[in-house]
């Protein structure tokens, strides 16, 4: 959110000086207003109206308390009209600052959309100088009086009606604030048309083996005018298939694939996690404390998520339930659900070097049958998703290999072994068994027979 708007102009007797300001007082103190400015302008004033260099390009200034952010676009405008042949100004915005240490300053906010109305309001103001000196002009003059302009050199420009700088800042920071959008009149031929555009990071590279999962549902926004690819794609977004089967359902090629669901993820409307094999180690991250406290109902949308119907008369430790809701919920069958204990039991039993199918082996000699009363796959899913659990990959390292890349030696050879290339240590087996067409066991078989010397290969779990 825009805390402040202001116009700087530097004059050649007086220096830097805030002309106008939005809300009243926010910069430099004002007669009636008794709510202290946000930063002290006498600490950034040089780098409001900064040295020649820095002028006409974006610049960025926190206040020395680290709460707020002084968005500028310093214009520098030469012509021997003016004073000195130079008119400098500076149209700033005011937003918290993304680094702000005190706990009692505004939230942080992402400031890269206002860099563009920063940049907006600097080539306006700029271009409306240069044609008839609108900002040059006298100050004090009343708002719609009409009355011919002089210019210094030029002689009278012709009439206009004039608004006034605080009352256009006024409007811009209320509009970009409660609509993200704001166009307003200046004059009689210009118009200020800015809008805020939310700001995507790039998302990162979709592969073969990972497996997109929606993040809405698709059926209620999707379009017929929408691109055809990426309609056939959606419609095989499923949370259990990887990108390369995708592919293969929808008859579209993996590379446009990939880069359909990375237009999605771009938006996100879809988030990334590995394939899901019985064969998988997991592990618990700091996460896991908000599941075991039960912050936010977290256990309890779990089990909406996670539970199914248990057999008829079979024993299990369940509590009775009203109506569920989300899908695969047991309470909307009419049935019983697991208990949270037992929930936060099986999410707290996952560990490094235990595979899934030895977690299921492990509660099932305890007593309980996991695969009756829980969709494993979605029990996984959900700890990944939430942060209370994260895939323990498998990578295989060759210690000959890794010499011979580190000398610049290592070359394809025609007919050698195809795993070579994955001992590096860089390559998951999710990746090999995607590419490869192999299933865990097959991978490890076929390391057995891998024609290096005794004790070159390791595999590595991290």
């Amino acid at each position: 959110m825009i805390q402040g708007v202001f116009y700087a102009r530097f004059f050649a007797q007086e220096g830097t000086k805030i002309v106008a300001q939005s809300p009243p007082g926010c910069i430099v103190p004002v007669a009636g207003v008794d709510k202290p400015c946000l930063f002290d302008f006498n600490v950034l004033q040089e780098y409001i109206i900064p040295r020649k260099a820095f002028c006409n390009r974006f610049i960025t200034v926190n206040d020395p308390d680290g709460k707020y952010s002084v968005l500028g676009f310093p214009v520098s405008i030469p012509s021997p009209r003016y004073d000195r042949n130079e008119f400098i100004f500076n149209f700033g915005l005011v937003v918290a600052c993304n680094t702000a240490r005190d706990s009692n300053a505004d939230e942080e906010v992402d400031q890269t959309p206002y860099e563009r109305v920063v940049r907006r309001l600097a080539s306006t103001f700029a271009e409306m100088e240069k044609q008839n000196g609108y900002l040059s002009r006298d100050q004090d003059r009343p708002l719609n009086r009409a009355e011919p302009a002089l210019d210094p050199l030029q002689g009278p420009i012709g009439s206009y009606r004039r608004r006034p700088i605080e009352s256009l800042l006024e409007i811009i920071k209320e509009d970009l604030n409660n609509y993200g959008e704001c166009m307003i009149p200046v004059d009689e031929a210009n118009t200020i048309n800015m809008k805020l555009f939310p700001h995507h990071p790039t998302p990162p590279e979709v592969k073969g083996w990972h497996v997109p999962v929606a993040k809405m549902k698709f059926a209620d926004v999707v379009d017929p005018t929408w691109d055809l690819t990426l309609q056939r794609v959606i419609a095989h977004v499923d949370g259990v298939s990887d990108v390369r089967r995708i592919a293969f359902n929808a008859d579209v090629s993996l590379e446009l694939t990939q880069l359909a669901l990375r237009h999605l993820l771009y938006y996100d409307t879809i988030l990334l996690l590995d394939i899901f094999f019985f064969g998988a180690c997991y592990a618990p991250r700091p996460g896991i404390h908000d599941f075991v406290a039960n912050v936010g109902g977290m256990v309890d949308e779990c089990a909406n998520y996670v539970c199914v119907v248990g057999a008829a008369g079979a024993a299990s430790p369940t509590e009775s339930r009203g109506p569920a809701e989300g899908r695969g919920g047991a309470g909307a069958h009419g049935g019983h659900r697991v208990s949270n204990y037992m929930l936060i039991k099986l999410m707290t039993t996952f560990c490094v070097g235990k595979t899934v199918a030895e977690w299921l082996k492990g509660h099932l000699d305890a007593g309980f049958d996991v695969l009756r009363f829980v969709d494993v796959r979605r029990l996984v899913q959900f700890g990944v998703i939430k942060g209370c659990l994260y895939r323990v990959h498998k990578f295989v390292v060759s210690k000959q290999y890794l010499a011979t890349l580190a000398t610049g030696q290592a070359r394809p050879l025609a007919g050698g072994d195809p795993l070579q290339k994955y001992t590096d240590g860089c390559h998951t087996f999710d990746q090999i068994i995607t590419e490869q067409n192999l299933t865990d066991p097959e991978i490890m078989e076929k390391l057995k027979s891998f024609p290096a010397p005794a004790g070159d290969l390791t595999v590595i779990y991290k």
